[in-house]
């Protein structure tokens, strides 16, 4: 299922086109087969849009993790975001 966030990622600009070069391959990869497995759709989904940065990679799971688990502990958040 693609991505509801595709159109308005903010990680697709000037420096990442969306149908070209490594835009067309994570596209391909994140927005449209696996948006599950997309960093920046981790942290959208488990804390909020506003907590996404601009520099977040699709591929950035890691640091995704890493996000939420300080932003759940720092705020008695539950976790809504189980990772895969």
């Amino acid at each position: 299922m693609p991505c509801e966030r595709l159109t308005g990622c903010p990680y697709y600009g000037e420096n990442t086109p969306i149908y070209n070069g490594t835009g067309t391959t994570y596209r391909k990869t994140y927005c449209e087969a696996g948006k599950t497995n997309c960093a920046r759709y981790m942290v959208y989904a488990a804390v909020g849009p506003e907590f996404v940065p601009l520099d977040l990679y699709p591929t950035m799971t890691t640091r995704a993790e890493q996000i939420i688990a300080e932003l759940t502990a720092k705020n008695g958040w539950s976790e809504r975001w189980q990772p895969v």
